[in-house]
């Protein structure tokens, strides 16, 4: 089979970009490989996790069915962390909830000194991190940890930033598109209408963060009044909010209150 006669095949199967997407990435083209993924795309599987690659703030990394796709709205937070670094910041970035290592791979690509550790409950999810570290040259920038932030972990040390993009779909949700259902639930979906993540941030991170540090998290639409009452009433001090390109408040920075 030659690329063009795949090419029709994908296009039936899940559109022009799609196709266009899944040949220019795929070096083999066989019949049968080609056949399979075009009954990908007929169940709705996102191109990502057919090529096993996803680009995020001008970098590539691996992802599989183990992990959340990197998405666009997730590099506001990125940009949130990098417009509050200097030259000379040098930060130690700890990173709940990695995934695929997207944020704390392009926090450590785009600000010199950067480094940290990356954690995760998921030990399948840790692989892909890993692998992304490996191929990004920066496993002498960035340890990973099998935990969870739901209780006050002790790394050996504190952290000038703590990033995340916890899970913040509430169960049953119907917004949920598609596409999000080839994830792993445990990326996604979080109890008390999907704040659980966030109160256990909120109460443990304390231990965590350096005095004067900086906590970004990503947050849902619409979350951003009950984040806040969760973290000011945990000890947390709201410096300011991020909007993503759609104009959606989805970045939100916290201090340590200092007493």
């Amino acid at each position: 089979m030659n690329r063009n006669q795949a090419f029709t095949i994908l296009q039936r199967a899940g559109g022009t970009r799609a196709a266009r997407i899944i040949t220019e990435n795929t070096k083999k083209i066989s019949g049968i490989g080609i056949r399979i993924m075009a009954h990908q795309l007929r169940r709705g599987v996102p191109v990502a996790k057919i090529i096993h690659q996803k680009w995020f703030y001008g970098l590539k990394f691996y992802t599989n069915k183990h992990t959340l796709d990197p998405r666009p709205d997730t590099e506001t937070l990125v940009s949130a962390v990098i417009s509050d670094c200097t030259a000379d910041t040098l930060p130690n970035i700890l990173d709940l909830g990695t995934g695929t290592g997207c944020i704390i791979c392009a926090l450590c690509k785009n600000i010199p000194g950067a480094h940290g550790v990356a954690i995760d409950k998921s030990r399948r999810a840790l692989r892909v991190a890993r692998k992304n570290i490996y191929n990004l040259e920066l496993r002498d920038k960035i340890k990973t940890i099998r935990t969870t932030f739901d209780h006050p972990y002790d790394f050996g040390e504190t952290f000038d930033i703590i990033v995340s993009n916890p899970p913040y779909i509430a169960r049953g949700d119907a917004r949920v598109n598609d596409a999000a259902t080839h994830d792993p639930d445990m990326a996604l979906y979080a109890n008390n209408n999907g704040l659980a993540a966030y109160e256990s941030i909120a109460k443990n991170a304390t231990h965590w963060l350096n005095p004067h540090g900086k906590l970004y998290l990503e947050i849902g639409q619409h979350q951003a009044p009950p984040v806040k009452s969760i973290f000011l009433k945990n000890g947390w001090t709201f410096i300011r909010h991020e909007n993503d390109l759609g104009g959606i408040e989805r970045v939100l920075v916290f201090e340590r209150r200092q007493v």
